[in-house]
Order: structure tokens, then C-alpha cells, then sequence
């Protein structure tokens, strides 16, 4: 069945979902996007995501011409257009049309695109497995150049250093800063545990503050963990006990492997298996 896509102010069919080449998110990156997962046909922290949506927004001075309200209504419309009971939701929001310069001033109004579909997953088997990685040649932007708060259309950072992973064969790449800290892998956040402590860097290493992650943090302090934010280095990787990534689409997935030397006893560990499972659960209630 062909998707119902929600453009600017209706839903349309999926082969009438397009947009203009003069649109400056295809010209040049300039706009904002969230991921979002549907379980068991609820919109997931729809609230957090909205007010990180319209932050970005606010950072790049991207006029919305929709209000936070409007727009939760028209990702419920989709959703439930679509017949979505788990999947997943990509929000897009350009710059709109403009000209072939750079000048943003000339786009009279925003782009308002909603997918919701299926989602392709890792395979089952690599959550029980664990997953390999390299560390990425590619370093993370500079803050001062682009803030890692705005989930920005310009992906191409990111990229890159996904097909370093490819060229490896392996699903992930581990992005480092500007001063060789651990800023965030190609898609998702990065955690360790070192002597039953859970450690994760700052954002201000270079990570988008996930939504995942803020979800992780708080079910590990509600399990009586003990949670740090810290600058991390290669060899603090290299020596973790545990090792695990954390994400929309991820969910909470572990890491055995990175740059070839083995991540504990080659198996996600014990605390990785018990935040995977209290994702699980705390995704799916019905009062989330």
C-alpha cells in the first residue's frame, strides 16, 4: 500500500510528495530533522523530540509556520493514516524555496514533511551477539562551527564517517572531537561501564543530546546505577568492560568489538542486557 505523506499543510500520496529544486534543504542542507519510534501505536517522548525540533529551528533562525500543537496533531494524522503501530516517523522541516544563492531570507516559508513507515532494525541476533565498530578518521564537527544540539538536514559529518565503517564492514563508526575525545558514533550515542559505572561523554564533546540516551540515563539511576558524564578517549574504549550505543533506531544495542580489540568478554555485558530490557519495558508502557 503506497504511504500517505503529510506535505506542508495535508497528507498527499506518496508519489505526490515532492519538492521544489530550488527548496534550500536540497540546495543546501538548511533545515532540521527528528526520527521518531512508534510502539504499540503511541508517538514515543513526542514532547521531547518537539521541543529539540523547534530549538534547532530557533538556533538556525528557521521560522516554523506551524505551532508545536498543530504539528503533534499532524503527526498523529499520519500515523494513523498509514496504519503505524510500531515504526518509525522522519519530520522534516527545510528552509523552503528560495533562490540558487545562499541567502536564507529569500525562502518565504518552511517545508513540513512527515514519513511515518516501518523501520528497518538491526537484526535480532546482533542484539544478543553484539555489535563491531571502528573509530572514525573523520572528526566530529566543531561546535563552533555547528552546534551538535541541532539535528540539522546537513548530515554529510556524519556520513562520511559511516562509509569508513562500511569500507570496514562493520554497521558503526565511533566519532572523535576536534581534541581526540569521544564525541558520538555516525547515528547514535555512546556509553561504556567501567567497574559497574556507567560513563557516557558530555554533549559538549560533540554529541547530540539523544533522546534515547536522556531515557537511558535516567531507568540507569532509577536502577541504582551510578551515571557520569566525562570526557572519554580511545583507550578508555579500549579498556571498558562494557560497551554500548544507544538510539531511535537502536534502541539500546551493545558493542563486543572495536578497531579489533574485543569490548570485555566478547559478549554485551550484563548491565548493556539489563538497560536493554528496561528500554524495552519503559518504551512500550501504555502511560508513556
Amino acid at each position: 500500500m503506497a504511504l500517505k505523506i503529510w506535505l506542508n499543510d495535508k497528507l498527499v500520496d506518496e508519489a505526490e510528495a515532492k519538492v521544489s529544486v530550488f527548496d534550500h534543504g536540497l540546495l543546501y542542507g538548511d533545515g532540521v530533522f527528528e526520527g521518531i519510534r512508534v510502539y504499540d501505536g503511541r508517538v514515543f517522548e513526542l514532547d521531547a523530540h518537539m521541543r529539540r525540533l523547534y530549538e534547532g529551528a530557533r538556533a538556525i533562525r528557521l521560522p516554523m509556520h506551524m505551532t508545536r500543537e498543530a504539528l503533534m496533531r499532524a503527526i498523529d494524522v499520519t500515523v494513523e493514516a498509514n496504519g503505524i503501530t510500531d515504526g518509525y516517523i522522519r519530520l522534516l522541516v527545510t528552509r523552503g524555496i528560495g533562490t540558487l544563492g545562499l541567502n536564507p531570507l529569500v525562502c518565504d516559508r518552511s517545508c513540513i514533511v512527515i514519513i511515518a513507515d516501518k523501520i528497518q532494525l538491526y537484526p535480532e541476533e546482533l542484539y544478543e551477539t553484539g555489535m563491531k565498530v571502528i573509530s572514525a578518521t573523520t572528526v566530529r564537527n566543531h561546535p563552533l562551527a555547528i552546534s551538535p544540539q541541532v539535528k540539522s538536514l546537513n548530515y554529510l559529518n556524519n556520513i562520511l564517517a559511516k562509509i569508513e565503517a562500511l569500507d570496514n564492514d562493520v554497521p558503526e563508526a565511533i566519532m572523535y572531537n576536534h581534541e581526540g575525545y569521544v564525541a558520538e558514533a555516525t547515528g547514535d550515542n555512546v556509553f561504556i561501564v567501567r567497574d559497574g559505572v556507567v560513563l557516557a561523554p558530555p554533549v559538549e564533546a560533540g554529541s547530540l543530546e539523544g533522546i534515547t540516551r536522556a531515557v537511558v540515563i535516567k531507568l540507569a539511576r532509577e536502577e541504582g546505577l551510578s551515571v557520569v558524564e566525562k570526557n572519554l578517549t580511545r583507550y578508555d574504549l579500549y579498556v571498558s568492560d562494557e560497551f554500548f550505543l544507544t538510539g531511535t533506531a537502536a534502541e539500546v544495542i551493545g558493542i563486543v568489538e572495536i578497531d579489533g580489540r574485543v569490548v570485555g568478554d566478547g559478549r554485551p555485558g550484563p548491565i548493556t542486557r539489563r538497560l536493554r530490557q528496561k528500554f524495552y519495558e519503559y518504551a512500550r508502557r501504555k502511560e508513556n
